[in-house]
Order: C-alpha cells, then structure tokens, then sequence
C-alpha cells in the first residue's frame, strides 16, 4: 500500500487558486492512475479529477473542467492539483487516490480506489 500525503489547502477567497499537493511514499506509484476527490459537509465524496499513469490521459467532474488541473510528476511521486477561479461550492475535504495499474483517467469513476490519503481542507469565502 502507498501511503498518500496531501497538502496545500488552506482559506481563499472566490475567484482565487490554490495547488494542492500529493506525495506518495511506500511504494511507486509510478504506474498507477492518480485521481482526487472531495467531500464537502453533509455530502458523499465526489470525484474531482483522474490521470492516468503517464500523464497523458486525464478526466474532470464538470463542476471544475476548466478551472483545475491536474498534473504528475513521477520522478518525485507527487501529484498535483492546480485550482482557479474558486467557487464557495469548492470548499470540501479534498483527497488523493490511487487506482490501479495502467488505468485510464476516467476509471475513477466506477472502480474503487486502491488507497487513500488523510485529506486537506479547503474553504472557499464569498
């Protein structure tokens, strides 16, 4: 099992950005798709955004296509998301995850995750 650290989450203000990061330790995650989820109060988890193992493949929840990106660097077994233009909607608990081998971006969506990070809060004021 990978363990999966996040950071980078903090108070910002609408139509600001934040980048969120994921260092992963334990093993390589090198051939793994990453993705993100979040969960706001009172709400299930919801995926965010996937990538595939190289990077080439990625996939996004309408809410945020446009405003976050996600990108990886395996050399440094990290995975990032790049947030813009922020919405109050955005505020959640946002998690790192780990799929399986050579999954495709959009897997996410209907397999379940290998591992999981602790998580780190972001809040988005109006």
């Amino acid at each position: 099992q990978a363990q999966l650290v996040e950071s980078g989450g903090g108070l910002v203000q609408a139509g600001g950005s934040l980048r969120l990061s994921c260092a992963a330790s334990g093993r390589t995650i090198s051939l793994n798709a990453m993705g993100w989820f979040r969960q706001a109060p009172g709400k299930e988890r919801e995926f965010v955004a996937g990538i595939n193992w190289s990077g080439v493949d990625t996939y996004y929840a309408d809410s945020v296509k446009g405003r976050f990106t996600i990108s990886r660097d395996n050399a440094k077994a990290t995975v990032y998301l790049q947030m813009n233009s922020l919405k109050p909607e955005d505020t959640a608990v946002y998690y790192c995850a780990m799929g399986g081998p050579y999954w495709s971006a959009v897997s996410f969506v209907s397999n379940d995750v290998a591992s999981w990070g602790q998580g780190t809060q972001v809040t988005v004021s109006s």
